[in-house]
């Protein structure tokens, strides 16, 4: 009789468990809220800390009842009579709407105080005042405001399809409103509008220039344009100015006062500033050059200076000169005019040397080279 086998023993384990029977498995957020539940512990130790001392809890109290009344307070004190701004000084403002910008800075400033002055507040009182570019505050407590104002001034009139607008040394439309009859002109196809800036490398330089031009030599200038050799300032008496380029504007200004300054200069129908140390000036055919020889020596009593009155006189002695040659705005014929050193003080030594030499440094044209072959040239000082 056969007997039924007994089934083999399984050798499969169970898998070992870590947790204990009855015990929970933790949350994945558990990390995430730990660091809350050590700050509410914290909170417990700190409010048990202060329940158990009596001076402190009154501390406390008298703090939180303290801080919103001294809140309230410095908002009071801040916007009250003995802070309120009742001085006020503006700085920087010198264009033609300098009453104008006075006026508007003032209004905004009394209704602030010394403890809460509002910048936003005073450059939108200016900003239909296109001359201001920009306001710095300097507040002076208890009473005192100081407003020091940058100005962006008109330096030349814009002109498009025969309509004329301000426009600033850097390019920003002023509006017509600012135009003047001693701007100087410059040509342009398109005007954006005011506040906006201008386009065109050739135009910018043409601002930069203007910008730089003393005040005395400013107010001389009838237009500037681009010419055969550049950046051609062109004065109101005839005489024109080759720049060349609006590099080093400041020396080129300089150098050309100098030349004016210079009684050698009279009648001259160009002066040439290309290189500042080296200005050559230039005379109509049929005249002669002023003898430079028998002016006043540099440092006498009697030698000119170099002041709006001096310099606008020299300007409307040119223009007898440059009625016999080329008209306003436009170049001299080549061959036309005899070329000249202008003395400066930078190029005395040069200039002793002879005037030719100076004149071949300065200009490359063909003026120059007419100047070369004509003979009247004036005598530097010294020769």
């Amino acid at each position: 009789m056969s007997r039924p086998l007994a089934a083999a023993p399984s050798r499969r384990r169970a898998a070992p468990t870590s947790r204990r029977r009855g015990s929970k498995e933790p949350s994945p957020f558990s990390s995430l809220l730990r660091p809350f539940t050590g700050a509410a512990n914290l909170a417990r130790t700190a409010a048990a800390f202060v329940l158990r001392r009596r001076r402190l809890r009154i501390a406390l109290l008298a703090l939180a009842i303290a801080l919103p009344l001294l809140g309230c307070g410095w908002l009071w004190f801040r916007e009250s009579s003995f802070v309120s701004v009742q001085r006020v000084q503006i700085t920087g403002v010198h264009g033609p709407e300098a009453q104008a910008v006075d006026a508007a800075l003032v209004d905004a400033a009394h209704g602030m105080s010394t403890l809460d002055v509002s910048a936003g507040a005073l450059s939108a009182a200016v900003a239909p005042l296109r001359v201001v570019r920009a306001v710095r505050i300097i507040p002076s407590f208890p009473h005192g405001l100081r407003i020091e104002v940058s100005e962006q001034l008109p330096v030349a009139a814009l002109t498009v399809a025969g309509q004329r607008t301000a426009v600033a040394a850097d390019g920003v439309v002023l509006g017509p409103s600012l135009l003047s009859g001693s701007l100087p002109s410059v040509v342009a196809s398109s005007a954006p509008a005011p506040g906006k800036r201008v386009h065109g490398a050739s135009l910018l330089a043409e601002l930069t220039l203007l910008g730089a031009a003393p005040a005395p030599l400013a107010k001389h200038v009838e237009r500037v344009f681009s010419g055969a050799k550049g950046l051609t300032v062109a004065m109101r008496n005839g005489l024109l100015v080759y720049f060349g380029d609006a590099s080093r504007p400041h020396a080129k200004w300089l150098s050309l006062a100098r030349v004016l300054a210079d009684s050698s200069s009279a009648g001259a129908a160009y002066i040439d500033v290309r290189l500042p140390t080296h200005p050559a000036a230039g005379f109509p055919a049929g005249v002669t050059p002023p003898d430079a020889g028998a002016a006043p020596a540099a440092g006498s009593s009697e030698a000119p200076a170099s002041t709006e009155s001096t310099i606008a006189s020299l300007a409307a002695g040119l223009s007898s000169g440059s009625a016999t040659g080329s008209p306003t705005g436009t170049e001299p014929a080549s061959g036309s005019a005899s070329g000249t050193t202008a003395p400066t003080s930078e190029s005395a030594e040069t200039a002793s040397q002879g005037g030719q030499a100076g004149a071949g440094q300065a200009s490359s044209t063909s003026e120059a080279e007419s100047a070369q072959a004509n003979p009247q040239t004036s005598p530097t000082p010294g020769g």
